[in-house]
């Protein structure tokens, strides 16, 4: 990432790097970047890309595996890990939209871009001092490789009956796995077609013969999937945060007295809102939802990830009727056709920017968390990598609708929806559009949640929490059960 960051610094400074300045308001009349110029420009995006896929995934499961699950003390600071984990990228982020986009716009891009290059290389640094304290989990192969055994294995043996006793399919002993520092996990009746590959031939070829952990390793991936393509849509809904909002921000009156506020920076109200809900949810949130349900995390990762996507459909419907109001203001004043600024405040659009940054507190966290806590043991890296993708996945679902709606729309002589003088537009139907797409998200989740089966705990500390938060009470009611069966027995 540092590397492609450098390379971006040097290509906004360089003269011989980026094209001539240009102040004609009409950008056709520029001279555009030679092609050495657009190859460097996009070899450092591409390079940041390519370092962000590997950097994002690794950084939160090297963070939650410093956590031992088997220590009841650490399972309690690991439920909030990831509470913090994403306080700490959004105050990151806030810089970025505030301080970052100032001097973008107003010093340059050379200082703008070089900023975040020294930041990258300090925390580099950091890491490297850093690394030998870190607890350090053996690498055991490629995920990928394991899941396509399973699936190659039980195509191969699927003219084969399952034994009635899960005991007779093939798997390793305890000693196998506790020298490696893993688990066993044992046969589960969901997705019994890739029991197969543990069904004994003779044959030991690994593309042939899988053992019970690993075929269950491969069945906790696959359980998952439903539950990520339902984070789709609302990974949708962020990406129109530095698109579509950014661009209703540049036609609404954005002066505070002799300042005037860059669009993109309105992005940092989604992260002020989140940097608070996230610090609330888990110091006022889950202490009193402990109480309530006895569960140590408040509430479950799936619910706490429903309550994100329900307020997904209140922003695309408050966001709606915010741009209404705001085209109907257009048409009074008479700015339909030529497109100019409204005489409207920018912070017409706080709720929805507001609301986005609560969302992201209950979705974006819980999203990563459950990622991370149900995949195998093995696997947490490809485990946390759903949740990236996902917002990757948005990204395109997003320009894909975009794109969609608004060539539907001008069919047959129609107006459009999208176009590129906003206020001829009606992004508000194409919002509500957004709230009836998230309305369906939210049944496709319920029911995915409906059939989803939790993966067993690798220890019991999860137990040691809830029988410490069910109270006295609770403790004094299972001695004496206890001790009733002792008298019984004796």
């Amino acid at each position: 990432m540092n590397n492609g960051m450098s390379v971006l610094t040097l290509s906004v400074s360089i003269p011989g790097l980026k094209p001539p300045h240009c102040v004609d308001p009409n950008v056709e009349n520029c001279k555009k970047a030679s092609t050495i110029q657009l190859a460097v420009f996009y070899g450092a995006l591409y390079t940041l890309a390519i370092g962000t896929g590997g950097t994002k995934p690794n950084i939160s499961t090297i963070g939650a595996d410093q956590f031992d699950d088997f220590e009841p003390k650490e399972k309690v600071h690991k439920l909030s890990f990831f509470n913090w984990w994403m306080f700490s990228i959004f105050f990151g982020t806030l810089f970025s939209n505030t301080i970052l986009v100032y001097i973008q716009d107003n010093v340059g891009w050379t200082l703008g871009y070089g900023l975040p290059t020294v930041g990258l290389a300090i925390s580099i640094l950091i890491f490297l001092a850093g690394t030998p304290f870190y607890r350090h989990k053996v690498p055991t192969g490629s995920p990928f490789t394991r899941m396509a055994r399973v699936l190659v294995a039980a195509v191969r043996k699927w003219r084969l009956p399952l034994p009635a006793d899960p005991k007779e399919l093939y798997e390793l002993d305890f000693e196998e796995y506790t020298k490696k520092g893993k688990f066993r996990i044992d046969s589960t009746p969901t997705l019994r077609f890739l029991n197969k590959a543990c069904v004994k031939t003779g044959l030991t070829n690994p593309w042939i013969l899988c053992s019970v952990t690993q075929v269950e390793e491969t069945k906790q991936m696959l359980r998952m999937i439903p539950i990520w393509v339902a984070t789709f849509v609302p990974s949708t809904m962020v990406a129109q945060i530095n698109t579509l909002f950014v661009k209703q921000g540049t036609l609404l009156n954005r002066n505070i007295g002799s300042f005037k506020i860059p669009p993109a920076s309105l992005s940092a109200f989604v992260t002020i809102s989140m940097l608070v809900c996230v610090v609330l949810y888990d110091r006022v949130f889950v202490p009193i939802m402990r109480k309530l349900t006895k569960n140590p995390r408040g509430i479950t990762l799936l619910q706490r990830m429903g309550v994100g996507i329900v307020l997904h459909i209140t922003i695309m419907t408050v966001a709606s009727l915010s741009e209404m109001h705001r085209l109907n203001v257009a048409k009074d004043h008479g700015l339909v056709k030529n497109g100019k600024p409204v005489p409207l405040s920018i912070f017409i659009l706080l709720p929805q920017f507001v609301l986005m940054g609560t969302a992201d507190a209950f979705l974006e966290v819980a999203k990563i968390e459950f990622f991370y806590d149900q995949a195998p043991e093995s696997m947490k890296s490809l485990g946390t990598s759903y949740a990236m993708t996902s917002l990757g996945m948005g990204s395109f679902i997003s320009s894909f609708v975009l794109s969609t709606v608004s060539h539907v729309t001008k069919r047959h002589g129609h107006h459009g929806w999208i176009l590129n003088n906003l206020n001829a537009s009606h992004l508000d139907y194409y919002y509500a559009f957004l709230a009836i797409l998230n309305f369906l998200n939210l049944i496709f989740f319920v029911v995915v949640t409906k059939f989803y089966v939790y993966k067993a705990e690798v220890s019991d500390s999860m137990a040691v929490l809830r029988e410490s938060l069910g109270g006295t009470t609770n403790r004094i009611a299972d001695q004496e059960a206890r001790r009733t069966n002792v008298e019984m027995t004796s």
